[in-house]
């Protein structure tokens, strides 16, 4: 691996995630209390033996930039030719921000070019899944591929969403459309589709002939799955990859938390007795940035006084909480937090630094970073009342809290 370059696209916009995106990347936005979303796409590139990483940003980058400074950087020795960059938009071509997947990439490809390798692995930086890359570079040795694409089979009401890709009984790919209306169906699956994840594995010199050329196409939205890669599957050796699990599951992981009730499903399922996901597989460590904190605590579960005892059933609490009197169910508490007594969380995210007040009730909600609900306050009770507030609910009645909502001008409920 020590001639691949892996590039993460981190830039994207996350309008589907808003408010959770409104001062952040989408990568950078917190999963399973601890991590950021790109912290997997890292990871697996890491665990696979891969040590030289250019992450490319473009929209509110700070602090998906600040978290790789603080948690990955001593990953790499420098010495050895090790790296992990983050690449802001250079803006080279008339000042203009990224168009496309593909100019991303073409707008950095004097970084590229420098890095001199055989083969460039991209990928997206706001997946969550397992996947060990070296076999799937391998693959495209060995068989003497132009481009692999990773593939992971979808229904086809979900393949909507995706690059939608037709293969030949040697995994070959002769047919490829970007998120069709109507999406062909793999040949015996009912149903079924084969997906495109957005991970490629193309030899460099090869991607900088096809970028350069797609450059000076003026009718081309410069993007990978609309343009490049339909333009090669006639003329060259272009393979899917079959998706490869290393999450040690019956059944494959891989999840797009591309929406606000998508994200909210897949961290719920974490605090279930056996997840789909598996965080606690010492064979494939999901790597993050950990901060010099005290351990959880729990306390007044001594004083005897009925309904003033920390616990927490069902949850995640990570390090420096207190639940301090409170109750937790079902619910992932990220570092920093604090439960006040006679407090009720249920079924709900909070963020680093988040308080909840004295008799204050949570139910099915995400609060955003270092937010404070005052005492008495209810939220996810009465989703009417919570968009009255002028807080976010989705279509299954998360309610969303976001900094800058103002929720602590809420008035409490009289219990």
């Amino acid at each position: 691996m020590k001639d691949v370059l892996a590039v993460i696209l981190a830039g994207g916009k996350g309008s589907r995630l808003e408010p959770l995106t409104r001062n952040r990347a989408k990568p950078a936005v917190p999963f399973g209390g601890k991590y950021r979303i790109v912290d997997f796409s890292l990871s697996n590139c890491l665990n696979s033996g891969m040590r030289k990483m250019l992450v490319l940003t473009q929209y509110k980058g700070m602090s998906l930039d600040r978290h790789i400074n603080l948690g990955w950087r001593h990953y790499f020795c420098r010495e050895l030719g090790e790296f992990i960059d983050v690449v802001p938009p250079q803006q080279r071509i008339d000042e203009h921000w990224y168009q496309g997947t593909a100019d991303a990439l073409y707008q950095n490809i004097y970084t590229l070019e420098k890095e001199r390798p055989k083969y460039v692995v991209i990928l997206a930086g706001d997946h969550i899944y397992k996947m060990n890359y070296e076999p799937m570079v391998k693959f495209h040795q060995t068989i003497g591929a132009d481009l692999t694409i990773g593939a992971l089979t979808v229904s086809q009401a979900e393949a909507t969403r995706f690059g939608v890709m037709q293969v030949n009984e040697h995994d070959r790919v002769i047919g490829f459309e970007e998120k069709p209306e109507q999406p062909k169906t793999i040949p015996g699956s009912a149903g079924q589709c084969l997906a495109s994840m957005g991970i490629y594995v193309f030899n460099a010199n090869f991607l900088f002939e096809q970028l350069c050329q797609d450059a000076t196409d003026r009718n081309s939205n410069h993007d990978f799955g609309r343009n490049i890669i339909p333009s090669i599957i006639g003329t060259h050796h272009v393979y899917a990859y079959p998706f490869r699990d290393e999450n040690r599951k019956s059944q494959a992981y891989w999840r797009d938390v591309g929406t606000i009730d998508a994200y909210y499903e897949a961290n719920m399922d974490l605090v279930s007795i056996d997840p789909m996901l598996n965080l606690y597989d010492e064979n494939w460590t999901i790597r993050t940035f950990q901060p010099s904190t005290p351990p959880a605590k729990f306390v007044f579960g001594s004083q005897g006084e009925e309904g003033r005892a920390g616990r927490a059933l069902d949850s995640i609490v990570c390090q420096g909480c207190i639940v301090s009197g409170g109750l937790v169910k079902r619910s992932i508490i990220s570092p920093h937090c604090r439960i006040n007594s006679y407090a009720i969380v249920e079924d709900s995210i909070l963020f680093a630094g988040v308080k909840i007040g004295r008799h204050a009730r949570i139910r099915r909600a995400i609060i955003d970073k270092d937010i404070e609900i005052p005492e008495g306050v209810q939220i996810g009770y009465d989703l009417d009342v919570d968009r009255e507030r002028g807080f976010a609910v989705t279509d299954n009645g998360v309610v969303v809290i976001a900094t800058g909502d103002g929720v602590e001008h809420v008035q409490p409920q009289r219990r």
